[in-house]
């Protein structure tokens, strides 16, 4: 659940507060005269650091053969003449 504070109270210690939502991930949620204005979130997750390559790892499986023609040479056209 997010934490609500006044305008005034966010104004007063912002960079305090804004270090609180990056700390634990919670939302804050600013209000004015009880209406919510604003809702201030953590920073979404940093990419990990080794990148695209090998993402997929450990996900995929090959079944079959991927090296032989999926159909018999006898059924391509080209060798027609």
């Amino acid at each position: 659940m997010s934490q609500t504070v006044t305008i005034s109270t966010f104004k007063a210690t912002c960079l305090r507060l804004l270090d609180e939502v990056n700390k634990t991930g919670k939302s804050l949620l600013i209000t004015r005269n009880g209406e919510p204005i604003a809702l201030v979130s953590p920073p979404p997750a940093p990419p990990r650091a080794d990148g695209w390559i090998g993402f997929m790892k450990d996900k995929l499986a090959i079944k079959g053969d991927v090296v032989s023609p999926a159909s018999d040479e006898a059924e391509w056209e080209v060798l027609d003449n």
